[in-house]
């Protein structure tokens, strides 16, 4: 038996902001960001909007790239001292996932992180509080997906936080709130939306309600990403909604072992954090070579080619056709090749890289990759995306 679930509404169109206005409750607490949705205007339409509705509405504001397991804690308790019965989190993946954690500690001041690590294992929410979740990028798709990826820096790693609880109950893809995006920010959150729809497609727990989710996503950011990325609004719209629709493949179907490695890589280095689209940017070629070599993946890979309308007529042309594709995006958009090409130092790789290897294998995203990997294929794979040297193996 598998499970497909999804917000209990998604609002889409512009200026569907305006459906806060309709939540019914007594009282929301809106999380946000570093500011851009202050500036741009959206926090006062929210809070307005909210406010309009009947809400007694407190602020919640600050919460950094890549949140940390302080911050999700400090807003916890900053909803405990306020009850809301709605949490609305407005932004990028940042301030939505970093409230779907605050949500749990919420509700249950006695759980540990450590708990809500082991997917499946959150407590049953909406006990005291529903969610609705307002994206500004496009890219995580976290306002339709069970996921939370919250940052140890302590340890120098992102913990991704798995629990169907978490999928919110609401969710309103505006594309206005996107329309001051700048272009690396759509260049990074697009590729994150491709590979999390390709990653879907080929994942060990792909399904029929999964598939057409993930192949639509991957033809709109096909069709959109580069014009999206040179500011035509139009394509912005609909980046958008591909997002959003690889969002609902891959919170059912799960992922793969780009995310694996980009989790645990994006805070790993001295020379600075690797940002998680632009680190599945870099990955999802490789990763695409070594899990082809796998039959049932490779036929998957190649239905996407062929979907695709890409040339090529035995299954390793396709995939070729597939990364060469791939690999063309990310010289459009700037997005380097390598590893060494981003600036990490070769010394510090080859330092490193065992224990990332090692975490990367743990991580939640590899029980769905479609190949099998150990801590040395790993490694291997990892040295590959440094040097970019071919994946035979």
């Amino acid at each position: 038996m598998s499970r497909f679930t999804l917000p209990r509404d998604i609002y889409h169109g512009k200026g569907c902001l305006s459906e806060l206005k309709n939540l019914k409750g007594k009282k929301a607490i809106l999380v946000v960001g570093g500011g851009s949705m202050k500036r741009q205007g959206f926090l006062d339409k929210a809070v307005g909007y909210l406010k309009e509705g009947g809400m007694e509405v407190s602020l919640f504001e600050g919460v950094e790239p890549d949140p940390s397991v302080e911050t999700v804690m400090k807003g916890a308790q900053a909803m405990r001292d306020f009850e809301p019965d709605w949490i609305v989190a407005m932004g990028g993946g940042s301030p939505i996932d970093a409230a779907k954690a605050m949500w749990a500690f919420y509700e249950y001041p006695d759980t540990t992180f450590e708990d809500l690590c082991i997917p499946f294992n959150f407590p049953e929410l909406r006990q005291k509080a529903k969610f609705a979740a307002i994206p500004s990028t496009s890219g995580t798709a976290t306002e339709v997906t069970a996921f939370s990826v919250i940052t140890d820096y302590a340890a120098g790693i992102k913990y991704p936080l798995a629990d169907f609880n978490i999928t919110p109950d609401v969710a309103i893809v505006d594309p206005e709130l996107v329309e001051a995006l700048p272009p690396k920010q759509v260049a990074y959150t697009g590729m994150d939306a491709l590979t999390h729809a390709i990653e879907a497609y080929v994942s060990t727990l792909h399904c029929s309600f999964t598939d057409p989710l993930a192949l639509q996503a991957i033809e709109m950011v096909f069709d959109h990403l580069p014009a999206s990325y040179n500011g035509n609004m139009t394509a912005r719209e609909e980046m958008h909604y591909a997002q959003c629709l690889a969002g609902m493949a891959f919170s059912n179907a799960l992922l793969g072992i780009v995310h694996s490695m980009a989790h645990k890589t994006g805070a790993a280095f001295s020379t600075g954090h690797i940002t998680h689209g632009c680190a599945n940017a870099m990955y999802l070629p490789f990763v695409i070579k070594y899990n082809a070599k796998e039959p049932t993946a490779a036929s998957r890979y190649a239905e996407i080619a062929r979907r695709m309308g890409l040339s090529g007529t035995s299954e390793q042309a396709l995939i070729n056709s597939l990364c060469e594709k791939i690999d063309a995006f990310n010289v459009k958009l700037n997005i380097p090749k390598t590893l060494k090409d981003f600036g990490i130092i070769e010394t510090e790789f080859k330092e490193k890289i065992a224990k990332i290897s090692e975490l990367a294998v743990g991580d939640a995203c590899t029980g769905s990759n479609p190949r099998t990997i150990d801590p040395a294929a790993m490694e291997k794979l990892f040295t590959c995306i440094y040097y970019g040297t071919e994946v035979d193996f």
